[in-house]
């Protein structure tokens, strides 16, 4: 017999709800939209994978309906679904950078040497200088 997931705190309430649902219907019924509301909520905050798990869901069913409740919510003033991913831009230093590429081929050689305090894109500036038009 497969070990039941345990139930985390902030999955109890849905949980429970799906339970007395359960208990109270015989044979196969479809599940009330606001419990389906309620396990996408659960979702977008818990994962897809872990409350399909707990509230013994099907996997696809949920993933869709929850990604469908994420496109439905942006533009309007409802909770925004996690951010995946964060892009940090560290400040820029008081001393000021220093940069040096110094590159050697068959046309001779280039050395560009900055200062400053924000280097521009200056690999891609030597190639283009160094490699013939």
């Amino acid at each position: 017999m497969a070990k039941r997931p345990e139930v985390p705190v902030g999955m109890r309430k849905v949980h429970g709800r799906f339970e007395r649902w359960r208990k109270s219907h015989v044979g196969r019924q479809p599940i009330p939209e606001g419990l389906w509301r309620a396990a996408t909520e659960l979702a977008n905050e818990h994962g897809v994978c872990r409350t399909a798990e707990v509230l013994h869901l099907e996997y696809g069913k949920l993933r869709r309906l929850a990604e469908s409740a994420v496109v439905s919510r942006r533009g309007s003033a409802a909770k925004t679904p996690r951010t995946s991913f964060v892009e940090l831009v560290a400040p820029a230093t008081m001393g000021g950078l220093e940069c040096v590429i110094e590159l050697e081929g068959p046309r001779g050689k280039l050395r560009i040497q900055w200062k400053g305090t924000a280097a521009p894109d200056l690999a891609s500036l030597s190639r283009s200088l160094w490699e013939p038009a």
